[in-house]
């Protein structure tokens, strides 16, 4: 019998630079919104100009290239998955992903509690940088200080055990990683709604979380554009009771794309970014609406809402469609922590090929 045959160095370097892409991509812009998440758009070109925000900017201390619990967050979704993937190679990730990937956000919620990192700690746990609070969402804070596990074999479609109401974007925001694993973009959806609802119990914060998965792994493993990912995850979504609030947020944004040029006034017909749903439809219209990937991650802050988390997910989706070398390094290299980053983006595409 033949031997199944192994990926070439060729297939591997893409898929590296595919998951250094979208973790990268993503930081940048959760940097690039940071600094006015929290600004009108009004406010935003009064302080900016006609244009707004042109590339990174100084936040309220007169700091730039910050990142804030988006991007926290996602980087401890990385280590969950690598640490999972690593124990459970054999058998792909199963259930005990999610145990892992519990004990990866406990490390971060530790991080939003502490000063600084105790002697000792290691990983993500030990890096200085990562304890700043940036604003953290209390659906995030609340969720994890319970230390609910759902359970992976429980169907998707009713409200989780936590935070059963709560469909904010700080579900969605963390989530691009479970599309960098290998896994299928069914299995990546699945465990990604439900890690969500370790801190978002609604259906429409767990599906977009498990939509932005499914669409990140279409894009990586598949070779799909964007916009064929989205179109393959709307079928994906179809399959679950629930679903409409998510489809129907794709499916405008998809529609607004497809409608002249980009402006922040079709942004705005998507929502403000703050609920799950519309931070993933925002960062769907701005990397398919912009001529570039410069210009879509700024349309993707520019607004009047969640500009980081809205500029992360757009980041996370351009990254993983071009690769570390299609992003704006000129504003790359000014990104807290991208060294970190970069390491572990290379320590999950490593493990991820292991065999």
């Amino acid at each position: 019998m033949n031997e199944p045959s192994q990926p070439s160095w060729q297939t591997e370097a893409v898929f590296r630079a595919r998951v250094r892409g979208c973790l990268l991509g993503g930081a940048l812009g959760d940097a690039l919104g940071y600094p006015v998440e929290f600004s009108s758009l009004d406010s935003i070109r009064a302080a900016h100009g006609d244009r707004g925000v042109t590339g990174l900017v100084p936040d309220a201390d007169g700091v730039i290239g910050r990142i804030s619990d988006d991007t926290q967050m996602t980087l401890f979704t990385v280590e969950g998955l690598r640490q999972a993937h690593e124990r459970e190679r054999a058998k792909g990730i199963g259930g005990g992903a999610l145990q892992l990937l519990g004990q990866a956000y406990g490390r971060w919620l530790y991080t939003q509690r502490k000063p600084r990192p105790d002697e000792g700690n290691r990983g993500l746990w030990g890096e200085a940088w990562l304890y700043a609070r940036r604003a953290p969402g209390n659906a995030c804070l609340s969720g994890l200080a319970g230390e609910a596990v759902p359970d992976p074999h429980a169907p998707l479609g009713p409200p989780g055990p936590v935070n059963p109401g709560s469909k904010g974007c700080g579900a969605v925001m963390r989530s691009a990683p479970f599309g960098l694993t290998g896994a299928p973009a069914d299995r990546a959806f699945a465990l990604a709604a439900h890690c969500a609802q370790i801190t978002h119990g609604h259906p429409t914060g767990y599906y977009a979380a498990g939509a932005l998965a499914a669409t990140i792994a279409h894009v990586v493993h598949d070779g799909d554009s964007i916009e064929g990912a989205v179109l393959r995850t709307l079928r994906l979504l179809a399959r679950y009771p629930g679903h409409e609030e998510t489809t129907a947020a794709l499916e405008h944004a998809l529609d607004l794309a497809a409608d002249g040029e980009p402006s922040a006034g079709k942004v705005e017909k998507l929502g403000q970014g703050w609920v799950a749903e519309e931070a993933l439809a925002i960062g769907v219209y701005c990397a398919l609406a912009a001529p570039s990937v410069s210009e879509a991650l700024l349309l993707a802050v520019n607004h009047s809402g969640d500009s980081d988390s809205t500029g992360s997910v757009c980041g996370n989706l351009l990254g993983a469609r071009h690769g570390d070398v299609g992003l704006p390094h000129a504003w790359l290299e000014h990104v807290e922590g991208r060294a970190v980053i970069g390491t572990l983006a290379d320590d999950l595409a490593a493990e991820c090929t292991r065999r």
